[in-house]
């Protein structure tokens, strides 16, 4: 089974990270680092977060981090249907758009028991990284 589950992240070109960062601190009270990582910073929220990264020229719109029950299932059938694979994990659309397949079990991004039950994804459940994750910022038991 492949499903479609959420939206973990989004990820935008920026000009400048430390710009970015300054802009979202001027329109948030609280502006948060998951981490950086070359030339790219995550700015959480809450389980979700938004991925900064610096180029020369910002214009390609970035990427969309899309959640799946099963990464490698979505990516196989993606594969299957001709479409464009970069890296081993992200998935070209035929317009042209990036979408980073991630799996629900290994992100932070968190549905309730409830709407997993809702959405016939009952059973679905985190990573222990995952789950450490979530501990370490306190939105998981």
């Amino acid at each position: 089974m492949a499903r479609l589950v959420g939206i973990n992240h989004i990820a935008v070109e920026v000009g400048d990270v430390d710009e970015a960062i300054a802009f979202f601190s001027r329109i948030s009270d609280e502006v948060t680092l998951r981490g950086r990582s070359g030339n790219m910073a995550f700015v959480d929220l809450g389980d979700q977060f938004i991925a900064l990264e610096s180029v020369r020229r910002p214009a390609s719109g970035g990427h969309f981090g899309l959640v799946v029950d099963d990464r490698d299932e979505a990516v196989g059938r993606a594969r299957e249907a001709g479409a464009e694979i970069v890296g081993s994990h992200d998935v070209l659309d035929p317009w042209g758009n990036r979408w980073q397949v991630v799996d629900y079990r290994d992100i932070q991004f968190t549905k309730t028991s409830r709407v997993l039950e809702g959405m016939g994804l009952d059973g679905l459940a985190k990573s222990e990284r995952a789950l450490g994750e979530l501990r370490a910022k306190n939105l998981a038991d």
